[in-house]
């Protein structure tokens, strides 16, 4: 079977539009290897890309991690292989970067990073592929995104995406590893030591043990990586925190990797919070760099805590990890705002706290730091800046009520981009790199990306699917919020209804009469959001 989708792989670069047996393109190409298949990873971070002025190849679908498939690393690597080999012989330098999720070419996907088999001797022998194919072709940049092992609060906020274990033993794992991280880094306290010994005890050994393998495995992949970043193999290294908190395993690994890589160029590698934001990153890095150009990003929070706030799945305050995406992408950040090319707008609670877009407070009604917030940005688009929103008062979506103070004040479509999905580190970061990709683009495309943001992060994930979720207990038969098994093709319907709904009363002006909908994970968690 794979014979033959090579065999098809080796005909044409299905995502590219570009035939093998044909030359390249003039047009400038990135190839791009997302972490697995969702839309977020793949299809609307390229489209940014494409629509400031790049072609991006991606490899075909199936070789991706999904919901059902962990992804196909050795498939992966044969198309990437194919796809330089072939544009080396055509002489071809449309091709500027790759920028290649090293979960997708090692393990098959960032999920299969958690729950896979493979043994460190196969692991570390495809971290040496990269090193082989970086001396083929030394002049196409090479960026890699690289995640650290995430650290799940419970069995609910793992996804079902972790070891079946994790669903009895999460909460406990997780406050396991808390508590060795602390161990560490602050001390125990008897009361402490007591609960370690308890839990301990009472978390089987096997599960604790795979646990405790694979993130070695991982640790010491990310090793090998930073050793091929240290040795100019990569152009830049990015490992991203996933899931995390103050105190938690992947929290002391980053401590380990930082202590690891203390003589490696900031200019080269970084580890920083978030992992899903990561390719839009190191996309927008890559086409700045190939543009020679090096903008200037004034940041500005709502009232309040703001810079200080340490997010939910995040440990550190938010400044940080706002300061690491700005670099990565290679702008700089300014404190003056004349001299800004970009003003992010990060919306924050003045109390410092994230709450969460599925709670029921998320209703629209203005709360503190609103109308404030509102105003702010009004003012900064007054001046003829750039404005892109970071929306991250609330998790796992929109701000209604920011987003209704926006609405009145007719700032919706003066935004040069918005973000507001997941967690706080995928939304800045996001924010970020879109709206440094948004200087030379149309009007019309930059209403597009504001079009799919508005219509993912806020009226799916700030409203549509609460409500769908809170409903899905109305039907019989099998399936729930994290897997929809019979449900889903209810779901979907439901979904599109109420999105044509939300669309009449909030965005009328984009003139959509019809949207279809797949949840494409068999869950509620994200959808593919099609509109005519």
């Amino acid at each position: 079977m794979y014979r033959l989708i090579l065999a098809f792989v080796l005909a044409f670069v299905v995502s590219g539009n570009l035939c093998l047996g044909q030359k390249l393109e003039v047009e400038k190409a990135i190839i791009y290897i997302p972490h697995d298949d969702r839309p977020i990873s793949m299809e609307q971070t390229a489209d940014v890309v494409k629509r400031a002025g790049y072609r991006i190849i991606m490899p075909p679908r199936e070789f991706l991690g999904n919901r059902n498939s962990l992804g196909n690393p050795e498939m992966l690597w044969k198309w990437y292989e194919a796809v330089m080999k072939k544009a080396s012989k055509d002489k071809t330098k449309d091709i500027v970067a790759s920028v290649v999720s090293s979960d997708a070419m090692l393990y098959g996907s960032l999920v299969a990073s958690r729950k896979h088999s493979f043994t460190e001797k196969e692991l570390l022998f495809r971290v040496k592929k990269f090193k082989e194919l970086k001396k083929k072709y030394p002049d196409t940049f090479l960026y890699v995104f690289s995640s650290i092992m995430r650290t799940p609060k419970n069995g609910a906020a793992s996804g079902h995406m972790e070891p079946e274990y994790y669903a009895s033993y999460g909460e406990d794992i997780f406050r396991y590893t808390a508590l060795i991280d602390k161990k560490e880094s602050d001390g125990l306290n008897d009361r402490n030591k007591r609960e370690l010994e308890f839990l301990t005890s009472i978390i089987p050994r096997k599960a604790l043990y795979d646990w405790q393998v694979r993130r070695n495995k991982n640790l010491n992949v990310n090793k090998a990586l930073m050793d091929l970043a240290r040795s100019s193999t990569f152009d830049y290294l990015l490992l991203g925190r996933d899931d995390n908190a103050p105190y938690s395993a992947t929290h002391q690994e980053k401590r380990k990797l930082i202590s690891y890589g203390v003589n490696i160029s900031k200019d080269t590698e970084r580890t920083a919070a978030g992992i899903d934001e990561a390719g839009m990153l190191l996309l927008t890095r890559a086409v700045l760099k190939d543009r020679n150009l090096s903008p200037n990003v004034f940041v500005r929070y709502n009232w309040g805590s703001g810079e200080f706030v340490i997010p939910s799945y995040s440990d550190e305050a938010i400044d940080y990890s706002v300061n690491d995406a700005i670099e990565i992408t290679g702008a700089n950040r300014v404190d003056n705002i004349k001299e800004a090319n970009l003003v992010l707008a990060v919306n924050t609670n003045p109390n410092g706290k994230t709450g969460d877009a599925a709670l029921y407070s998320n209703d629209g009604a203005a709360r503190e730091g609103t109308g404030y917030f509102a105003e702010t940005i009004e003012e900064y688009i007054d001046m003829k800046k750039p404005v892109v929103v970071a929306d991250i008062a609330l998790a796992n979506g929109a701000d209604n009520a920011l987003m209704e103070a926006l609405k009145k004040r007719g700032l919706l479509f003066k935004l040069t981009g918005y973000a507001g999905w997941n967690t706080a580190t995928n939304s800045t970061g996001f924010a970020v790199a879109a709206g440094l990709l948004a200087k030379d683009m149309t009007t019309s495309d930059k209403n597009a990306l504001l079009k799919t943001r508005y219509l993912d992060d806020w009226m799916y994930q700030g409203n549509v699917r609460n409500i769908v979720a809170r409903q899905l207990t109305w039907l019989k038969g099998d399936g729930v919020y994290g897997a929809l098994n019979d449900k889903k093709g209810w779901a979907e319907e439901r979904v599109a209804n109420i999105m044509e709904s939300f669309l009449r009363e909030d965005l009328p002006m984009v003139n959509i009469k019809d949207v279809d909908i797949t949840l494409p994970w068999n869950r509620m968690f994200e959808a593919n959001i099609r509109t005519k």
